[in-house]
């Protein structure tokens, strides 16, 4: 755990900080057992209504907090029998990225993430979380086993998006995504997305071109970074706020525009505060849409995966009041 507290969280846990002093003295005077039970009661309301009136920027931030839980925190509850494979067969292992198989809830299936880093040099290491083409050729080779073998694919997405170096540009990192966003759309073996992080961009859609979106609770999915987008839009990196409001970039907004299939709820102030009870809520959603997806052919699966990503975005004519969608 870090000491990062955001500015939103801080009148809960200094809240839940006098509830512990209270419960040490509680000890030795059982006299203020009311009061603790008043204050927990106080607590868990405000923790309510104050998560449930988030802004988007509140969302942004809640959404890449240094504890919140990462790929790697959700395959050690979600999966058993869980075997890392790694490697691009060509260049190298891109750690951004992991992989491999393992049972969930007894169904062997194939498992790929963004992976972050807890401190500086686990984020040397994973590279913040933002693959190279290495990292989405891997998650290509994944993929092609888990369709050779009929097994069922998840990918978890957490990244502000995929690397823009040098060396990705020169090893092809445009032609990775584009390889991993063609591979995905023909695949016949059922497919789920959850965004758990932040989904930034196309390093987040490479891994997420999939039958079924989720999205967590106080998740975030852009075409671009508040950051990235405040930069081109008003020359201003520092109207990152102004951007999260206008990029709609939410679970509930994304919900309502039809890209997000559905929210899984996280727990009370955060998957970082109930890890345990987030990956239930998650694995009972998966389950629920690949026990969907499983009683349809391959040829419905792509047929109704073409028409979902068909049906996404609307614009307007210049000079017409038609609007079109797709």
């Amino acid at each position: 755990m870090t000491n990062r507290v955001l500015d939103f969280e801080r009148p809960i846990l200094e809240l839940e900080s006098k509830i512990r002093e209270l419960k040490d003295l509680s000890e030795a005077n059982d006299e203020i057992a009311d009061e603790i039970a008043r204050l927990e009661e106080k607590a868990r309301r405000l923790q309510q209504e104050r998560f449930a009136t988030l802004s988007p920027w509140e969302q942004v931030q809640l959404a890449k907090h240094p504890d919140r839980p990462y790929t790697l925190d959700y395959v050690g509850e979600l999966l058993t029998d869980w075997m890392e494979l790694k490697g691009d067969r060509a260049f190298a292992d891109d750690p951004a990225i992991v992989g491999g198989v393992g049972r969930f809830r007894g169904r062997p299936i194939v498992l790929i993430g963004h992976q972050k880093g807890r401190n500086t040099k686990e984020n040397l290491y994973r590279n913040f979380g933002m693959a190279r083409p290495e990292g989405y050729r891997k998650a290509q080779r994944l993929m092609a086993m888990a369709e050779r073998f009929g097994l069922p694919i998840v990918t978890l997405i957490d990244t502000a998006g995929a690397y823009p170096g040098i060396g990705a540009e020169e090893r092809g990192q445009s032609e990775a995504i584009a390889a991993s966003l063609e591979q995905m759309a023909g695949l016949d073996v059922p497919t789920v997305s959850v965004v758990i992080g932040e989904g930034g961009s196309g390093g987040a859609l490479a891994i997420g071109l999939t039958d079924r979106i989720l999205m967590l609770e106080h998740a975030v999915y852009s075409v671009i970074s508040p950051r990235g987008c405040a930069s081109i839009l008003w020359k201003d990196p520092d109207a990152e706020q102004k951007a999260a409001d206008q990029l709609k970039l939410s679970a509930h907004d994304l919900r309502r525009l039809g890209v997000c299939d559905e929210i899984v709820p996280e727990a009370v102030g955060g998957a970082h505060r109930g890890l345990a009870e987030t990956a239930r809520a998650l694995a009972d959603a998966v389950a629920r849409h690949l026990s969907e997806l499983d009683a349809m052919t391959p040829q419905a699966r792509k047929k109704a995966r073409y028409g979902k990503y068909r049906a996404m975005g609307r614009f307007e004519t210049a000079g017409s009041a038609r609007t079109e969608t797709g």
